[in-house]
C-alpha cells in the first residue's frame, strides 16, 4: 500500500469516526438519555446533554487535526515537524477534555446529581482520554526523533544519534541484515 491509498484508507476512517460521532452525540445520547431518566434526574436532562455535546468541540478539532497529518502521509511527508505539532495538539485537546470531564464530574457529585451509571460512564472517558492523551505524547516524541533524522543532512548514524542527544529526544538504534 502506497502512501496515497494509506492516507485515502485514514480519511475515510476520519469521516466514519466524525459521522459515528454525530450519531452517538445527536440521535443515540438524547434518545438513551429520555428513556434512561429516572423522575429524581428528569430536570437535569438538557443540562446533561448540553455537557455532553460540549465534549464534542474536541473531539472533532482532533478530527481535523487527524485529517491534516494524513494529507502530508499523503504527500510522502509522514514524518514532519507540522505533523509532531499536530499530535502535539491532539494531545492537548485529550487533556482538556479529559479535565473538563473531570470537573463536570465532580461538580455533579458535590451537587448530588450524578447518577451512578453516568459517574461509570464519566469514569470510563476520564481513564480513555488520558490513555489517549500519553499515547500522543509517545508518538509526537518519536516523530520528532524521525524528523531529526530525516531532516538532518548527516551521512553517519552517529551524527544523527549526536543530533538527537543534543536535543534530548529519546532514540533506538535498530540494525537490520538484508541478505
Amino acid at each position: 500500500m502506497n502512501q496515497k491509498n494509506l492516507a485515502l484508507w485514514l480519511k475515510i476512517i476520519v469521516i466514519s469516526v466524525g459521522i459515528a460521532g454525530l450519531l452517538i452525540y445527536f440521535w443515540l445520547l438524547p434518545t438513551i438519555g429520555k428513556d434512561l431518566a429516572v423522575e429524581e434526574f428528569k430536570h437535569l436532562y438538557w443540562p446533561y446533554l448540553i455537557t455532553i455535546w460540549v465534549t464534542a468541540v474536541p473531539i472533532y478539532w482532533a478530527l481535523v487535526l487527524a485529517w491534516k497529518i494524513f494529507t502530508n502521509i499523503g504527500l510522502d511527508n509522514s514524518f514532519c515537524e507540522e505533523n509532531a505539532h499536530y499530535l502535539k495538539k491532539i494531545s492537548i485537546l485529550a487533556a482538556c477534555d479529559c479535565a473538563y470531564f473531570f470537573i463536570m464530574t465532580v461538580i455533579g457529585t458535590f451537587l448530588n446529581a450524578v447518577h451512578p451509571g453516568i459517574l461509570l460512564i464519566a469514569l470510563f472517558a476520564i481513564t480513555s482520554l488520558l490513555n489517549l492523551r500519553v499515547s500522543t505524547i509517545c508518538i509526537n516524541m518519536l516523530m520528532q526523533s524521525l524528523t531529526v533524522s530525516i531532516a538532518s543532512n548527516a551521512p553517519s548514524l552517529s551524527s544523527c544519534m549526536s543530533l538527537l542527544y543534543a536535543r534530548g529526544m529519546p532514540f533506538m538504534v535498530v540494525s537490520i541484515a538484508i541478505r
